[in-house]
């Protein structure tokens, strides 16, 4: 009886060279050169640059600062190369010259970022409540000056917070007592297909460069049907969240033909901030969390989650969708 053939074994000079080989690709594709001037964390496509900020709208700065920064590491192999993470930085918000909060950022956007922030805490309701948001990256402060002043913006419920991604607890709970007032559009207006859904998929591919270049961020975008309108990368989800809605609401941008993507979990308190303006489609790249489940079907809203390339869950809200398996 013929005894089966013992594995095949590579050489130790063959082996070596296939080691040394694998060690010179694996640096060639680390080594890629990134100009940080080229990595763009707030995207704004041409229709959207288009519109005109709503009457009364504020005065904003135009804070800039570098996303990215290169730092030395090694690698598994031994060897000494660079590479870039994100530049996280605090900034502090003061409203009226009482400190507010502090956020935690790569500053794509700050004065968005603060507006957004105002706005789906619900201390401000338009923004025609704000004379102006002005951000000093020396200091690291956004003031935030009201046209009422100090005396005519409520803020007792809300603590300083320094927040990197996680939920704004010390807020939710006002938020969901406000959960009946949300008024979404009917399913037969506000639908996602497939093809649609994608679409969004595949843009969203073409827009993650500070994950690229160097993690540790996510993404947010919004979307009119398979359009993308503003896309933006931050250390946080909240904030990706936030920095849409200020671009939302300093331009007037109604939510309830608007689709809104994350690379983050869908809590509860993102699910909110969804519905605060008015976008009753989420897809998330992520999963969702039971509470944002239940709140989405409170809402009436479609939720998807762990989309990505060609694969997609839709966990709540099917009515919305139209389903076409041969995309």
């Amino acid at each position: 009886m013929r005894l089966p053939r013992p594995p095949a074994r590579m050489s130790p000079v063959i082996s070596a060279v296939a080691m040394s080989i694998a060690r010179v690709s694996y640096r060639l594709l680390r080594g890629v050169t990134i100009e940080p001037d080229d990595v763009i964390a707030l995207v704004v496509q041409p229709e959207a640059r288009a519109l005109e900020p709503v009457p009364g709208a504020p005065r904003l700065s135009a804070a800039s600062c570098d996303s990215l920064r290169q730092i030395p590491v090694i690698d598994e192999h031994g060897d000494h190369r660079q590479i870039h993470v994100p530049v996280e930085r605090p900034l502090t918000v003061f409203l009226d010259d009482r400190e507010l909060v502090t956020l935690m950022t790569l500053g794509a956007s700050p004065e968005l970022l603060v507006l957004g922030y105002l706005r789906n805490q619900r201390i401000i309701g338009e923004v025609a409540a704000i004379e102006s948001i002005t951000v000093d990256w020396n200091s690291g402060a956004a003031a935030v000056k009201t046209r009422s002043g100090a005396h005519g913006i409520a803020i007792s419920g809300v603590h300083r917070i320094v927040s990197t991604g996680c939920g704004l607890g010390t807020v939710f709970a006002d938020l969901m007592t406000q959960v009946d007032a949300i008024t979404l559009p009917q399913t037969a207006t506000a639908r996602i297909s497939q093809g649609i859904l994608l679409r969004v998929l595949d843009t969203m591919r073409q827009y993650d460069a500070i994950h690229r270049a160097a993690g540790s961020v996510h993404s947010c975008a919004l979307f009119h049907g398979a359009d993308l309108l503003v896309s933006v990368e931050d250390v946080s989800r909240h904030n990706g969240v936030d920095t849409i809605a200020g671009w939302m609401a300093l331009h007037g941008v109604p939510g309830g033909d608007k689709i809104l993507f994350t690379t983050g979990r869908l809590t509860g308190e993102m699910v909110m901030k969804s519905a605060h303006n008015g976008i009753p489609i989420v897809v998330s790249r992520n999963g969702v969390t039971a509470m944002g489940y239940d709140l989405a079907a409170k809402l009436g809203m479609t939720i998807f989650g762990r989309a990505a390339n060609r694969r997609f869950l839709c966990y709540i809200g099917a009515e919305r969708f139209d389903a076409d398996p041969a995309c």
